[in-house]
This record gives structure tokens, sequence and C-alpha cells, in this order.
């Protein structure tokens, strides 16, 4: 049975190449403009492969991609197409569940090649790393995270910000870093990133105040390892 891939694109040109030429090769490929239509195909269907575009109006990319994860649960591989090549902007798409990653412009054939690796991938040739931090941990498959071996149960944004730290654990993380990561660029004001940080130290605050998310003041923040008997 042909492989089943969902191409969310909405540059028209682009998505009738990448359609014409999966379809000459077997695949089954449907297409979605835009990211309520591909979230509906979601609901709807199943897919071997998911190929979004970051830069959509509406629904980003990227939040389809966290709601592929988040919502809906599925850990179909989904592969990322930008015209951005920063290291924020992949901690960004790898933040929400991404897979792979490909730069425009790109050969249709290094496409086909990396649909190909996460078909493997997900028969179980290759394994996903789950993020961990002492008691903290995340699996980019399932979108689930875990704390104190309790699931964790946290608002979208707030769930790529830990998952942003995690990939960086015991590391320095700035405020513009994470607002890169998270909304794409900085923030006219940083009340937004300290609400959904303040949400995320809460949920991880032990019963004596402690929590392995530390602010770093005038620098940025960091999640550490937090034994249950070390003093912070």
């Amino acid at each position: 049975m042909p492989a089943r891939i969902l191409l969310l694109e909405d540059d028209a040109d682009i998505a009738a190449n990448v359609y014409d030429y999966l379809s000459a090769r077997d695949y089954q490929v449907d297409a979605a403009l835009n990211g309520a239509v591909a979230l509906h195909l979601l609901e709807q269907q199943s897919f071997d492969v998911l190929v979004f575009d970051i830069g959509l109006p509406g629904i980003s990319g990227l939040e389809v991609a966290q709601r592929v994860r988040t919502q809906l649960k599925l850990n179909t591989p989904i592969l990322l197409l930008t015209a951005r090549d920063t290291l924020d902007d992949k901690v960004a798409g790898f933040g929400a569940g991404a897979d792979d990653y490909l730069v425009k412009p790109f050969a249709l054939k290094e496409l086909e090649l990396r649909i190909q690796a996460l078909l493997k991938r997900s028969q179980g040739q290759v394994l996903d790393a789950i993020l961990h931090c002492g008691q903290l941990s995340y699996d980019p498959r399932s979108g689930d995270a875990h704390w104190q071996g309790k699931s964790l149960k946290l608002p979208p944004k707030t769930l790529q910000l830990l998952v942003v730290l995690l990939m960086q654990a015991e590391q320095l993380v700035t405020r513009e870093r994470l607002e890169i990561a998270v909304w794409g660029e900085t923030q006219e004001t940083s009340d937004t990133l300290r609400h959904h940080l303040s949400q995320l130290r809460r949920a991880l605050t032990l019963a004596d105040g402690r929590s392995p998310l530390l602010t770093v003041h005038g620098r940025g923040y960091k999640l550490i390892a937090l034994a249950a008997d070390d003093p912070q």
C-alpha cells in the first residue's frame, strides 16, 4: 500500500510541484492550503508522514505540528518546510514536535529521501530520544510530559517552552531565545513569556517550594535536575 502524505503548503506552485512529484512515485498525497483544513483532515484520516510549511497565514505550520502532538496525540512523523535556517528556528520546530526540517529552496529528490527516512523511523528502525532532566521528561513522539512520574498537563505555549528548556537542560537560555523559539520573534514586553514561565514553575514546584526552573536575573532561565535532598 502506498504511503499517505499530508502536504500543508499555501504556495500553490510549490504544492503542485510536490504533489506531482510524489504522486508520480506512488505516494498518495493529500494537500491542504491552510492549517484549519490540515487539522480537519487529520481528525478524519490517518497519514504516514506530514509535510508542513511553517510560514502560513492564520494557523502556522508550527502550531499545527504542536496540535498534532498535544491535542490529537498523533505520533505521525512531521517534516517542516521553511525559508528560515537559524538555530532558533530549528529549536522552535523540534520543540513543536517536528522530526525533521528542510530549508527552502529544496530539491524534490531530497524531500523524497527525507520522507523515506521518516517512514523507516516510524516503522521502528529509528527511535526518537526522550528528553530528560532529573524527574522531568518529554516524549517528542507522543507529546507527553511527565514530572515525578505523573503526567504534566500544560497549555500548548507553556509546553513548548518546557521542550525548549529541556533541549538545553542545565544551560542558560536567554529570554530572547525562548521568545523566538516559541513565538517566532522577540516580544515587545516580556509579560507573555513571564506568564507562561510562571505557569510552568507552578506546575514543577515541589512541596517545599523548590523548582527545577531557575531564573538567572538579567540573563535568562535554566532548567536543572533537582535532587530530592538538594538545597536550591
